[in-house]
């Protein structure tokens, strides 16, 4: 009898010992707030801490009216094992400033856990005027906010248009404190500017000074910009989470400095660049928006050639200015020579100052005909921010001598294309006459019923079903292909926006908009790229992971480039 008491009662001491464990774990979920005092100086800072000890999602904070969030949230999570007994701690921290005297409270924050919705209490805080303190007794907060800096320092604030400036970003740090890592929030995207980065290889520290102090310093960031409207522009902040160590008054048991570590965002701030018009006193009519000081040549490979041969004629653009902004002039040829279309080659390197280097149209030409025939002189023109001014350069005349080949009767002196007309020969039947016998019969009687067509017209429906089924489940599965169908919607939206840049022709902004855009989607139909920002450094990236011929690659580039210098240089109609 009692063995059989012992085995009803085991099963239901366990049950139950299971539903108390569940029960207690449910009921011993907490969610506090704790703040870093209750009563503070508006120059004081205040730490929030938001804990909990089982993890949780959906983390809603409060607004945190009348503070400022100088960091947060932070996350940190501790879980250790005693005796057998999980100890388990989630904390969402924050650090504000306030912004006005007076009583605030700290409103409810909400989590769920275990699909319940659990609330902090509100904790009221009271904001007094400033607190005089010594320096020995600011606090970590206080130390790193007058020993950071963050300061954008640009090269000049009233640029011509199409100008080179240049913005370096500049972490000043005092001696007294040091940084230990940093990491970017908001990085600056300058719009209405033509931008170019110029890569910071390695953070040497050097020594100056800020308002007067001496400080350590970094170079973070550099760019040159050349600005694409006139007006005021303005250049977004950067802005910075730095980790700093502050040393306290305490000492370790070696007698070394104990550091506190906190976190601190700066920013750069935003600045306003004032950029002048380009005068229209002077401006040639050949001006094409280039911009700095520059030379001039036309050159050909060969003087003197027979025909059938070819030769090579090269317009470049040397010097230091926005080199890949403005349209090389085109050569002024005879008719009568083949020519090919130019090949665009740069060697532009850029530095703080601006572009320096040179862009070139290298143009194929072949005579056909003996005779001489001259490439008149062309010019260009540029406009030099330093003088104000704007200058223009010719080049020199030259006269290309065909020695041998046949001679064109149509073409008078100096490559003169003359009246060629040209007769049309018949070959074969092409253009014969209509024939009037023609030999008809007679059709016979038509009868629907009993027919071909009648019976074909009885069996179709029998024969759509199947079919049905067929095209309906590869229907079903091409919906069911999503990677398919991604790659199917970009093609769709590459052939749209190359109809779209067609139908903009003669609208510059919409039409190479409309191109680039295109060409992103086209790659992303090719290659199922999912990015949706692209730069040509990236992409140049993903193609060569993806085993794309280098030449593939080059070409693809230089079609992005080409389009992006497009959007800020005056293209003809016929050019688009």
């Amino acid at each position: 009898m009692s063995l059989l008491i012992k085995r009803h009662i085991a099963p239901v001491l366990v049950l139950f010992l299971t539903f108390a464990l569940s029960a207690q774990d449910k009921g011993s979920v907490t969610f506090e707030v704790q703040v870093s005092k209750d009563k503070l100086g508006i120059n004081e800072r205040l730490r929030v801490n938001f804990t909990m000890n089982k993890d949780g999602d959906d983390f809603t904070p409060p607004d945190f009216k009348g503070f400022r969030v100088l960091m947060g949230p932070s996350q940190a999570i501790s879980s250790s094992w005693r005796n057998g007994v999980r100890s388990y701690s989630k904390t969402y921290s924050y650090t504000l400033a306030p912004t006005a005297q007076g009583k605030f409270n700290i409103k409810q924050a909400s989590i769920v856990i275990d699909g319940e919705t659990y609330k902090s209490l509100s904790k009221q805080i009271e904001v007094t005027a400033a607190v005089d303190r010594p320096n020995g007794q600011m606090t970590v907060d206080d130390v790193a906010d007058k020993s950071l800096h963050l300061v954008a320092e640009v090269s000049q604030t009233r640029p011509f248009l199409n100008e080179a400036i240049s913005v370096v970003y500049k972490l000043y740090v005092s001696p007294s404190v040091s940084v230990s890592n940093y990491r970017a929030l908001d990085n600056p995207k300058y719009n209405n500017f033509w931008s170019q980065d110029i890569p910071v290889s390695r953070l040497n520290a050097q020594n100056g000074t800020y308002k007067g102090k001496q400080y350590r310093y970094v170079v973070l960031k550099r760019v040159v910009l050349y600005p694409q409207k006139t007006g005021k522009l303005e250049i977004e902040p950067l802005s910075l989470d730095v980790t700093v160590d502050v040393p306290t008054n305490k000492r370790d048991f070696f007698g070394g400095r104990i550091y506190s570590q906190t976190n601190k965002t700066v920013s750069a701030g935003k600045r306003t660049i004032n950029v002048k018009a380009l005068p229209l006193e002077g401006k040639p009519a050949d001006f094409s928006g280039a911009v700095g000081n520059f030379g001039f040549s036309v050159t050909s490979s060969k003087t003197s050639l027979n025909a059938s041969e070819s030769l090579q004629a090269k317009v470049e653009v040397s010097g230091k200015g926005n080199l890949k902004l403005f349209q090389l002039p085109e050569l002024n040829l005879p008719s009568s020579l083949e020519v090919y279309e130019p090949e665009f080659k740069e060697k532009v390197r850029t530095t703080l100052s601006g572009m320096t280097g040179k862009v070139s149209n290298s143009y194929t030409i072949v005579p056909s005909f003996k005779g001489k025939y001259p490439i008149s002189n062309i010019s260009f023109s540029y406009f030099d921010p330093k003088t104000e001014k704007y200058h223009s350069l010719s080049s020199k005349d030259i006269l290309i001598n065909v020695k041998e080949g046949p001679k064109d009767t149509s073409v008078g002196s100096l490559g003169q294309m003359g009246t060629n007309k040209q007769t049309v020969v018949s070959k074969g039947d092409r253009f014969n006459f209509i024939k009037l016998n023609s030999k008809l019969s007679t059709i016979g009687a038509n009868y629907f019923f009993g027919s071909t067509r009648f019976y074909l017209w009885l069996v179709l429906p029998l024969l759509m079903i199947p079919l049905s089924i067929f095209f309906g489940k590869k229907r079903e599965a091409m919906a069911s292909d999503i990677v398919g169908n991604k790659i199917k919607r970009a093609n769709k939206l590459a052939r749209r926006y190359l109809s779209t840049a067609k139908k903009a022709l003669g609208d510059k902004e919409a039409f190479y908009i409309s191109l680039e855009k295109a060409l992103h989607n086209y790659l992303k139909a090719k290659l199922k790229i999912e990015t949706s920002e692209f730069s040509k450094d990236k992409i140049s990236t993903l193609l060569i992971e993806k085993q794309v011929d280098t030449e593939t690659k080059d070409e693809f580039i230089d079609l992005l480039k080409n389009c992006e210098m497009a959007r800020y240089s005056p293209f003809s109609n016929v050019q688009m």
